[in-house]
């Protein structure tokens, strides 16, 4: 239906917050690793790198879930391969905090204590003068903390493997040995520099920015059609036209600036307040603009191929007049996205995560456009600063990276934010995903949708254009993104900084080469202000 200019202004404004929970997800290329340190002495003796550790256990011979703990800046190293290590019994010592001769036999088995009480080398010396072949150290806390060497001890001589395991971990092991018998195996398999993951992902991110800028065209193409036409002035006239969903919501200068703070505030806000509730909210809102973006993917191109499709109708209680075809099609998109709420932990719910993600995104980018190259770099600028702040300033302020702590999803009770793209890191025998975050594809896809719809209503080839020119800078940038995390040794990046100036850089560099900055900067297309009914943010 139509909508009056104020009506129309009001569903923009209604649109902010959704953006704005989408920007939460700005920063962080891959999850950090979740380690925390203290820096100690660099000694001969107590400079092993810290490696990931696998922990294989068996209960009364029934093999079990894997553990994971992490190495000592001291003592032996591990295997990388499990056929290489010895399956060991475990034992406790006793007293439990390890700081004193233990009671208990340790003698051949993999010793367990708790942190604190005393250093990291003591417990380390009790437990290999007790006969122990390997220590694990429980720790107190969900993390993994590094352990180093404490003093100036330049005869420390440690010849056993030292790891430090989580709390869950520890609790894991203790609530098993009631009764039976543990067995424990320790090994330290290698991280590919490079895992073909992130090939898929580069292809995902900078599919969807392309696809969504051509979308508007593909939905489009057909509109000559002279029967079309007549059918859409009809429905105009006669009320029931679908001209809100042609509406636009252009971003100013000012809104992008007040954009970027009330990002801030809800990064704030979830770091503060993060919990299982909090990130449900989170995935209920992704539900709903993931059926809203499916919705739209699909009934783009059903439309475009079947026109008359629209004029079959149902009288439904509360919603009045709806299309038959767009409500089997939304009814799809919700079962969809119950099945992927209800299965988001599965193996395989990355899946539908990135699907309802991608369908989002290119609908988000539908309805919202940068005006020009001056907006875009207000924009961009302040998300570029954004971006950097809160990974690597924030911790002068918090004491560690609030947007690195949000992402990893710490105190959300297991769950995780769902604003990301995600694939399963297919060769790295530590699993997990590689990600990135809605906002490193919108705020770059922003500009590049803008570059096209530039060439296109000045009539622009690819060569001569800027479309072409973006999306291979913005390629460029996501690759230097993933270069930087794996010199980083995996600790969370913030892409922005590298996308920003792989994008607007390239705009403004070759808009001065050509000439052509001033207008680009100043440019207000007069033919899509007269066609488009559409907002200002």
């Amino acid at each position: 239906m139509s909508l009056p200019p104020g009506s129309r202004r009001r569903r923009f404004a209604a649109s902010l917050p959704l953006l704005c929970l989408l920007a939460l997800s700005f920063a962080v290329a891959a999850a950090a690793d979740g380690a925390s340190q203290d820096d100690g002495p660099n000694l001969p003796s107590c400079n092993n790198p810290f490696e990931l550790v696998k922990v294989k256990i068996w209960v009364d011979g029934i093999e079990g879930e894997d553990l994971a703990g992490l190495t000592a800046s001291f003592g032996a190293s591990l295997p990388e391969e499990a056929n290489e290590s010895t399956q060991l019994p475990a034992v406790f010592s006793n007293p439990l905090n390890g700081c004193s001769n233990s009671s208990s036999k340790l003698s051949g088995s993999v010793a367990l204590s708790t942190r604190g009480d005393c250093d990291f080398e003591t417990k380390a010396k009790v437990a290999q003068s007790g006969g122990a072949s390997a220590l694990l150290v429980i720790n107190d806390k969900e993390e993994l903390y590094e352990m180093v060497c404490s003093g100036n001890d330049t005869s420390l001589n440690i010849s056993i493997p030292v790891v430090m395991i989580p709390k869950s971990a520890g609790d894991a092991i203790n609530k098993s040995m009631e009764g039976k018998r543990v067995e424990l195996l320790l090994y330290a398999p290698t991280r590919p520099v490079v895992d073909f993951s992130v090939i898929f992902l580069w292809a995902m991110a900078v599919g969807t920015i392309v696809t969504a800028s051509l979308w508007q065209e593909f939905g489009t193409s057909g509109h000559n059609d002279e029967r079309y036409n007549e059918l859409l002035k009809e429905s105009s006239s006669t009320g029931t036209g679908n001209d809100d969903e042609k509406e636009i919501l252009d971003i100013s200068a000012k809104g992008a600036l007040v954009f970027v703070i009330t990002a801030s505030t809800f990064l704030v806000l979830l770091y503060f307040f993060m919990s299982s509730w909090f990130v449900w909210l989170l995935i209920v809102l992704f539900c709903i603009g993931g059926v809203q973006g499916m919705h739209n993917c699909i009934m783009t191109p059903i439309l475009r191929k079947c026109r008359n499709c629209p004029q079959k109708t149902l009288d439904l209680p509360l919603f009045g007049e709806v299309s038959i075809v767009s409500l089997v099609v939304a009814l799809f998109c919700l079962a969809f996205a119950v099945v992927w709420a209800v299965d988001r932990r599965a193996s395989y719910s990355w899946v539908g995560q990135d699907v309802l993600g991608i369908c989002l995104m290119i609908t988000v980018l539908q309805l919202a456009r940068l005006p020009n190259i001056k907006v875009a770099t207000v924009l961009l600028c302040c998300a570029f600063v954004y971006d950097i702040f809160w990974v690597f300033l924030s911790p002068l302020i918090f004491h560690q990276s609030v947007m690195i702590v949000v992402a990893r999803g710490d105190n959300s009770g297991g769950e995780s934010i769902p604003m990301l793209l995600r694939f399963p890191r297919v060769f790295d025998p530590w699993g997990g995903y590689d990600m990135i975050g809605f906002g490193d594809i919108l705020f770059p896809g922003l500009l590049v949708a803008f570059a096209f719809r530039y060439d296109k209503e000045n009539k622009k080839h690819l060569a001569n254009g800027y479309f072409l020119w973006l999306v291979i800078g913005y390629g460029f940038g996501l690759f230097f993104t993933y270069i930087g995390l794996y010199l980083m040794n995996g600790h969370g990046q913030p892409a922005l900084l590298y996308l920003v100036p792989c994008t607007l850089g390239v705009a403004i560099i070759l808009g001065l080469v050509r000439g052509e900055l001033k207008k680009l900067w100043d440019y207000s297309p007069e033919s899509s202000s007269m066609t488009n009914p559409s907002g200002e943010a």
